[in-house]
């Protein structure tokens, strides 16, 4: 059944330009949400193009297939966008496709349906998986996990200065109950947070880092570039939205790699052969001031693009 809960797609206009739309190409959404920008890029494509869309939500595959299910230009599939390569075989289109989108982070449907459990501003259980017919719930990991693998993960995956002191808050805090919703979880790290930051909740960076790692995300972003790259066919788009600084300095770098490869020290005495495979398309693109009055989740959006230039 599709969802009630609404999303606004980021950099909207921008992305869809951003692929340079062939009408008759071939095109991958990877990370169909509610499925804005597939939406705009449907209007692009004639009777003959192409658009696979990919989403490990079960909500968004539903709404997807209520949508798209007597169109013959659109293919569905239900895993990860680091699936994208075997997708892409699966469908003879490798070295075809004309452009791919990713769009990162968590939807609006995902965020306001406090069932899924990634708010910490509304109450629900502790889950926070993108994909729910797989994996192990928030609930059940922070039941096992050590208090210095969990401080561990708030410091890398949400670059949280207080890491420590809140692992140990949360840890000193099952001992003496079960932790199984998402405001109490919240309760927990504020109170345990000396310092916050104006006009940002407490618990921000420390529901984004259990997301990050829970879903597995930067493995499943490195794996999805990659593979994204792959399937693309010479001249062919590379766009991605990012939302925080982790995810934007590894596009960054993979972009960086694939124009510049390793950088050899000056004085190793090694011929550089190296050929850029992928050329940088303009700068990173940001919300604009009207974009981000609209819509708040807008403000930390950055858009790059690259387009390949060979294998």
């Amino acid at each position: 059944m599709a969802s009630d809960y609404q999303h606004v797609p980021v950099l909207l206009h921008e992305a869809i330009d951003a692929l340079q739309v062939d009408a008759d190409g071939i095109y991958v959404d990877g990370t169909f949400g509610r499925g804005g920008h597939s939406s705009w890029l449907l209007e692009r494509l004639s009777s003959s193009g192409k658009l696979l869309v990919i989403d490990q939500d079960i909500e968004a595959i539903a709404e997807a297939e209520s949508r798209y299910r007597n169109d013959s230009r659109v293919v569905i599939r239900h895993g990860s966008f680091d699936q994208i390569g075997e997708f892409v075989e699966s469908l003879g289109w490798r070295g075809k496709v004309n452009g791919v989108l990713l769009d990162l982070g968590v939807s609006s449907p995902q965020l306001d349906n406090p069932r899924r459990g990634f708010s910490f501003s509304q109450d629900g259980p502790l889950d926070m998986r993108m994909n729910t017919a797989t994996g192990q719930t928030l609930e059940n990991w922070l039941a096992r996990v050590s208090q210095q693998e969990l401080a561990r993960v708030l410091k890398d995956y949400g670059e949280e200065r207080y890491a420590k002191r809140i692992a140990r808050a949360i840890v000193e805090t099952r001992e003496k109950l079960t932790i199984n919703s998402t405001l109490q979880l919240a309760k927990i790290i504020a109170q345990a947070h000396p310092r916050w930051e104006k006009n940002k909740n407490p618990a921000t960076r420390s529901f984004q880092a259990m997301r990050i790692y829970l879903n597995q995300e930067m493995q499943a972003l490195k794996n999805g570039l990659e593979n994204s790259f792959k399937v693309l066919a010479e001249g062919g788009r590379l766009v991605v939205i990012s939302f925080h600084s982790l995810e934007d300095r590894c596009v960054k770098k993979f972009i960086q790699f694939q124009i510049q490869g390793e950088v050899i020290p000056k004085d190793l005495p090694v011929i550089d052969l190296w050929q850029p495979k992928l050329k940088k398309i303009g700068k990173p693109i940001k919300a604009s001031e009207t974009e981000v009055e609209q819509n708040p989740r807008a403000r930390s959006a950055i858009m790059r693009v690259a387009e390949k230039l060979t294998d």
